[in-house]
This record gives structure tokens, C-alpha cells and sequence, in this order.
């Protein structure tokens, strides 16, 4: 069984090696997905990580929330399905005339 994290508050600069080499540290890392801006390209600061081992990315999680990456605070944890994220958004036909 797999995990995804979700890791934010990254700073721009960060890569995918970079992230797969921090999260490795507790386990093998199944996959990075570093988001990017659809327009910009440019990096969102915040990435999903895979990891194989749910006990491993257990230990990810309780290990880097928090720590320090180039002088940011990241913000780690077990990433939501997203349907479960709740509200938000516009839309709908309530919103039409």
C-alpha cells in the first residue's frame, strides 16, 4: 500500500530530486510531483510525495513538518483525497442568470 504526502511551503527553487532525495531518508520514495503554475509554469511551492511504505512515510511526516528548507517552514502531511478537501470554488448554477 502506498502513502501520498503533501508537502507545502517549499520554496521555488526546489526539485524533484531535491524532495525525492529528503523524503528518502525514511523509505523509498515511489514518486515527486512538484506543481506548477498551468499558465506560468512556474513552480506553486507545494508537491505530492509517494512513498511505498506507509510506516515510512509516517516517519517523513512526523520528521520534516516543520524543518527548515532553504529558510522555509515546511508544511508536511498525509494528503487528502480530493473530494474530502471541502467547499470552495465558484460555479455552479446557482451562479448563473
Amino acid at each position: 500500500m502506498k502513502t501520498t504526502i503533501y508537502v507545502g511551503n517549499l520554496p521555488f527553487t526546489s526539485t524533484q530530486a531535491e524532495i525525492s532525495d529528503l523524503f528518502g531518508k525514511y523509505g523509498t520514495v515511489n514518486s515527486v510531483n512538484v506543481i506548477s503554475d498551468k499558465e506560468t509554469g512556474r513552480p506553486r511551492g507545494f508537491a505530492f510525495v509517494e512513498m511505498a511504505d506507509p510506516d515510512a512515510a509516517v516517519k517523513a511526516i512526523e520528521s520534516l513538518n516543520g524543518t527548515d528548507l532553504g529558510g522555509r517552514s515546511l508544511r508536511v502531511n498525509e494528503a487528502r483525497n480530493r473530494e474530502d478537501r471541502g467547499g470552495g470554488g465558484r460555479g455552479g448554477s446557482h451562479y448563473r442568470d
